[in-house]
């Protein structure tokens, strides 16, 4: 069970047991204090249910997917992340496109079509925040994914999941997680109409209701790339989610944030971005500093090849260090959050 690690929130900043995240830290004169430096890690608890396409996710050193083998080198991974400054990360009940992009199918769910959480799932889900508890991170913990929300039959079954994932969490006492409702509200994929921009923030209000001796969860929902939340959203959430992917000039990532800021029902809450498919480490201005600038919270998304070394999306990952472009971004997530 956790409890080791309490996220909580203070004005537009986080604290992690009740701590400004990198107390007293800036860098170029910008402020780290209260940031959440974070990467895109959604294929920590995946598996295909589908025998068909099963073999579609095979390690290349012994022709076979193994769901065990992928949680058990995450959790081996995560103190290496956690020592070059990594506080957050992103993961989701849903996974994510095991290509990283493109059409493929796939069932990746830990939900029913009920809306009831498989035990499976439960199990390493559970190990991958209980583990995140120790080390002093922060999950941010998704519900509901495109392309695989329509596993679920109808609206009252999300309803049921995002209920049991919420009492979930609670009941485990973990308080190291934010609730993340679904990946990309905006995406046309989705086939409930609740997961969609104009009705997502009853989701968002539904977790806010659920409580466990007068604690309740932080929750937001995230949009695609480029995309300025809706106001509806912003009101109702606990911090604001937003991606980078398709932007390409870090002044638009700034100009995001400011834009967020500036909407009607925006009032003092952390930015965070979760997801930035941009790289550029070396470079004196790129998408994660652009975001630090103008004090935004940023999230690395490598995509990957499926080919066991690349990336951390694509299927299986390999969560090591081990590339030049990890090594990128590790590197400056030491250098603005270290020193």
């Amino acid at each position: 069970m956790g409890g080791k690690t309490q996220v909580s929130i203070k004005e537009d900043g986080f604290l992690i047991n009740g701590a400004p995240t990198y107390e007293g830290r800036e860098y170029r004169g910008w402020k780290i204090e209260g940031l959440l430096l974070n990467s895109r890690m959604v294929q920590a608890t995946f598996d295909d249910l589908n025998a068909e396409t099963r073999d579609q996710w095979v390690y290349p050193d012994t022709g076979v997917w193994d769901p065990e083998r992928n949680v058990q080198e995450f959790l081996a991974a995560m103190p290496a992340w956690r020592e070059h400054g990594l506080l957050g990360l992103t993961v989701n009940f849903q996974g994510g496109n095991p290509r990283g992009y493109g059409e493929v199918e796939w069932h990746n769910s830990a939900w029913t079509e009920k809306g009831e959480l498989r035990p499976c799932y439960e199990d390493r889900m559970g190990r991958v925040l209980e583990w995140a508890d120790e080390l002093g991170m922060v999950v941010i913990l998704g519900v509901f994914y495109f392309g695989q929300d329509e596993r679920l039959r109808d609206e009252e079954a999300v309803k049921r999941a995002l209920d049991r994932a919420a009492e979930w969490v609670l009941g485990r006492g973990c308080a190291n997680v934010l609730i993340e409702v679904n990946n990309e509200c905006d995406v046309p994929r989705y086939e409930h109409e609740i997961l969609q921009p104009h009705r997502v923030h009853e989701l968002i209000e539904r977790v806010k209701a659920i409580t466990k001796e007068g604690r309740r969860l932080l929750v937001g929902t995230s949009y695609g790339g480029g995309t300025v939340p809706g106001e509806q959203v912003v009101g109702a959430s606990d911090f604001v989610l937003m991606h980078g992917n398709g932007v390409e000039d870090p002044a638009r990532i700034a100009e995001m944030v400011r834009e967020t800021r500036a909407l009607k029902t925006y009032r003092p809450m952390p930015v965070l971005f979760n997801e930035d498919d941009h790289f550029y480490f070396e470079k004196p201005m790129n998408n994660m500093l652009a975001a630090v600038s103008e004090y935004a919270s940023w999230g690395y998304f490598d995509p990957g090849e499926g080919n066991y070394q690349d990336g951390y999306q694509s299927v299986p990952p390999n969560w090591g260090i081990n590339t030049e472009r990890k090594r990128g971004f590790f590197g400056l997530v030491r250098e603005v959050a270290v020193g």
